[in-house]
Protein backbone atom coordinates (compact mmCIF):
# COMPACT_ATOMS: atom_id res chain seq x y z
CA UNK A 1 0.00 0.00 0.00
CA UNK A 2 2.85 2.39 0.81
CA UNK A 3 4.58 1.50 -2.45
CA UNK A 4 1.33 2.38 -4.21
CA UNK A 5 1.29 5.79 -2.53
CA UNK A 6 4.89 6.42 -3.54
CA UNK A 7 4.01 5.58 -7.12
CA UNK A 8 0.79 7.64 -7.02
CA UNK A 9 2.68 10.73 -5.87
CA UNK A 10 5.75 10.17 -8.04
CA UNK A 11 8.10 9.67 -5.09
CA UNK A 12 11.13 7.42 -5.49
CA UNK A 13 11.21 4.54 -3.02
CA UNK A 14 13.77 5.57 -0.38
CA UNK A 15 14.56 1.94 0.45
CA UNK A 16 17.55 0.99 -1.66
CA UNK A 17 18.61 -2.04 0.41
CA UNK A 18 15.88 -4.19 1.95
CA UNK A 19 18.29 -6.38 3.89
CA UNK A 20 16.97 -6.99 7.40
CA UNK A 21 18.61 -4.58 9.82
CA UNK A 22 20.05 -2.27 7.15
CA UNK A 23 18.83 1.33 7.32
CA UNK A 24 19.94 4.47 5.49
CA UNK A 25 19.00 6.53 8.56
CA UNK A 26 21.67 6.07 11.27
CA UNK A 27 19.19 6.69 14.09
CA UNK A 28 16.98 3.84 12.84
CA UNK A 29 19.97 1.54 12.56
CA UNK A 30 20.94 2.30 16.15
CA UNK A 31 17.37 1.84 17.39
CA UNK A 32 17.12 -1.48 15.54
CA UNK A 33 20.39 -2.75 17.01
CA UNK A 34 19.39 -1.64 20.52
CA UNK A 35 15.97 -3.27 20.31
CA UNK A 36 17.34 -6.53 18.90
CA UNK A 37 19.82 -6.68 21.77
CA UNK A 38 17.16 -5.83 24.36
CA UNK A 39 14.65 -8.32 22.93
CA UNK A 40 17.18 -11.13 22.81
CA UNK A 41 17.46 -11.39 26.60
CA UNK A 42 14.22 -13.32 27.22
CA UNK A 43 10.71 -14.00 25.94
CA UNK A 44 9.29 -11.22 28.13
CA UNK A 45 11.93 -8.82 26.81
CA UNK A 46 11.11 -9.80 23.22
CA UNK A 47 7.38 -9.26 23.81
CA UNK A 48 8.10 -5.93 25.49
CA UNK A 49 10.16 -4.80 22.49
CA UNK A 50 7.31 -5.86 20.19
CA UNK A 51 4.84 -3.78 22.21
CA UNK A 52 7.26 -0.84 22.30
CA UNK A 53 7.61 -0.91 18.50
CA UNK A 54 3.83 -0.85 18.11
CA UNK A 55 3.59 1.96 20.69
CA UNK A 56 6.04 4.00 18.59
CA UNK A 57 4.33 3.10 15.31
CA UNK A 58 0.93 4.15 16.66
CA UNK A 59 2.29 7.46 17.94
CA UNK A 60 3.94 8.14 14.56
CA UNK A 61 0.86 7.16 12.56
CA UNK A 62 -1.41 9.33 14.71
CA UNK A 63 0.92 12.27 14.10
CA UNK A 64 1.10 11.64 10.37
CA UNK A 65 -2.69 11.31 10.11
CA UNK A 66 -2.93 14.81 11.52
CA UNK A 67 -0.72 16.13 8.74
CA UNK A 68 -2.74 15.03 5.71
CA UNK A 69 -6.11 15.59 4.10
CA UNK A 70 -5.51 13.13 1.27
CA UNK A 71 -8.03 10.25 1.43
CA UNK A 72 -5.65 7.68 -0.05
CA UNK A 73 -2.96 8.51 2.51
CA UNK A 74 -5.53 8.56 5.32
CA UNK A 75 -6.76 5.10 4.25
CA UNK A 76 -3.26 3.59 4.23
CA UNK A 77 -2.26 5.22 7.53
CA UNK A 78 -5.58 4.19 9.08
CA UNK A 79 -5.09 0.57 8.02
CA UNK A 80 -1.53 0.58 9.36
CA UNK A 81 -2.78 2.14 12.60
CA UNK A 82 -5.43 -0.54 13.09
CA UNK A 83 -2.84 -3.23 12.38
CA UNK A 84 -0.45 -1.76 14.95
CA UNK A 85 -3.25 -1.55 17.51
CA UNK A 86 -4.05 -5.23 16.92
CA UNK A 87 -0.37 -6.13 17.25
CA UNK A 88 -0.11 -4.11 20.48
CA UNK A 89 -3.07 -6.06 21.90
CA UNK A 90 -1.40 -9.33 20.89
CA UNK A 91 1.96 -8.46 22.46
CA UNK A 92 0.42 -7.17 25.68
CA UNK A 93 -1.85 -10.20 25.90
CA UNK A 94 1.16 -12.51 25.70
CA UNK A 95 3.00 -10.36 28.24
CA UNK A 96 0.07 -10.75 30.63
CA UNK A 97 0.13 -14.51 30.06
CA UNK A 98 3.80 -14.41 31.10
CA UNK A 99 2.94 -12.44 34.25
CA UNK A 100 4.32 -9.15 32.92
CA UNK A 101 2.82 -5.87 31.76
CA UNK A 102 3.70 -3.23 29.20
CA UNK A 103 4.14 0.37 30.30
CA UNK A 104 3.54 3.12 27.76
CA UNK A 105 6.65 4.72 26.29
CA UNK A 106 5.58 6.91 23.36
CA UNK A 107 1.83 7.14 23.94
CA UNK A 108 0.31 7.92 27.30
CA UNK A 109 -0.76 5.01 29.48
CA UNK A 110 -4.38 6.17 29.05
CA UNK A 111 -3.98 5.93 25.26
CA UNK A 112 -2.51 2.44 25.56
CA UNK A 113 -5.33 1.39 27.89
CA UNK A 114 -7.92 2.77 25.42
CA UNK A 115 -6.37 0.74 22.58
CA UNK A 116 -6.26 -2.41 24.70
CA UNK A 117 -9.93 -1.98 25.65
CA UNK A 118 -11.07 -1.37 22.03
CA UNK A 119 -12.99 -3.89 19.97
CA UNK A 120 -10.31 -6.08 18.37
CA UNK A 121 -12.41 -6.77 15.27
CA UNK A 122 -12.22 -3.21 13.98
CA UNK A 123 -9.70 -1.42 16.16
CA UNK A 124 -10.42 1.95 17.63
CA UNK A 125 -12.13 4.69 15.69
CA UNK A 126 -8.84 6.51 15.19
CA UNK A 127 -7.32 6.77 11.79
CA UNK A 128 -9.48 7.86 8.93
CA UNK A 129 -12.62 8.41 10.97
CA UNK A 130 -12.19 12.05 11.88
CA UNK A 131 -10.20 11.85 15.10
CA UNK A 132 -6.85 13.41 14.40
CA UNK A 133 -4.02 14.92 16.32
CA UNK A 134 -1.68 17.69 15.35
CA UNK A 135 -2.08 20.13 12.53
CA UNK A 136 -3.06 19.52 8.96
CA UNK A 137 -0.74 20.28 6.07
Amino acid sequence: AVAGLLEQFGIADPVTDDTVGVFAEPALATLYDDLVEQGSASLVDALTVGALIEDLDIADLQEWLGLTDDPSIERVYGNLLRGSENHLRAFTGRLEAEGAAYTATYLTQDEIDEILAADTRGGSDRGGNGQRRGRRA
